[in-house]
């Protein structure tokens, strides 16, 4: 069943998700990959704020191509999630409500995820092309010479996704492979 959401994600939003849903979200979305999480996470443990309120935000692992003349932003394929996983759990801890990239996340991140009632989603990777149709608006936020990996504020609608880790733990990733595959 297709859930279209309006993001920030309420708690009952994310209770009512489940590992395989389809659903399409709307609202703003964060970017960050390695580099910017890198510098986040120094700026946390140095005291400083982050560069957007992490408290409900949605962030994407995505480092966009150029934008082509006239649209707002070029191909916006994930990147792969696990990159990430050793700074996630404290970016849970601290609010953040729900990553969307490509692939698996280690037992941290979901036990983070189900800690904090939050959501991983998949977007489909390949897909970069399609995916930017769904981006209305894109402004860099924070380390801008950080160029494809600064941290960027798109807004979206209906952008795709599948949920993958749910907040309770349930990871269609290894429920997959134990429906699917022969022993």
């Amino acid at each position: 069943m297709d859930k279209y959401l309006k993001l920030p994600l309420t708690s009952e939003d994310i209770a009512s998700l489940h590992a395989g849903d389809s659903v399409y979200l709307t609202g703003v979305i964060y970017t960050a990959r390695d580099a910017a999480h890198k510098r986040m996470s120094e700026a946390l443990s140095r005291g400083e704020a982050l560069p957007m309120d992490i408290k409900g935000a949605a962030i994407y692992y995505m480092g966009p191509s150029p934008a082509r003349p006239g649209r707002v932003i070029g191909s916006a394929g994930p990147t792969t999630a696990s990159r990430m996983d050793k700074y996630a759990p404290a970016l849970l801890d601290l609010g953040l409500q729900c990553m969307i990239g490509k692939g698996k996340r280690s037992d941290e991140v979901r036990e983070a995820i189900v800690r904090n009632g939050a959501v991983y989603f998949a977007a489909i990777g390949g897909a970069g092309a399609l995916l930017s149709k769904a981006i209305d608006a894109s402004e860099v936020i924070a380390y801008d010479d950080l160029g494809t990996e600064a941290i960027r504020k798109l807004t979206v609608k209906d952008f795709p996704a599948i949920v993958v880790i749910d907040s309770t733990g349930r990871d269609l990733y290894k429920e997959s492979l134990k429906e699917y595959c022969v022993e």
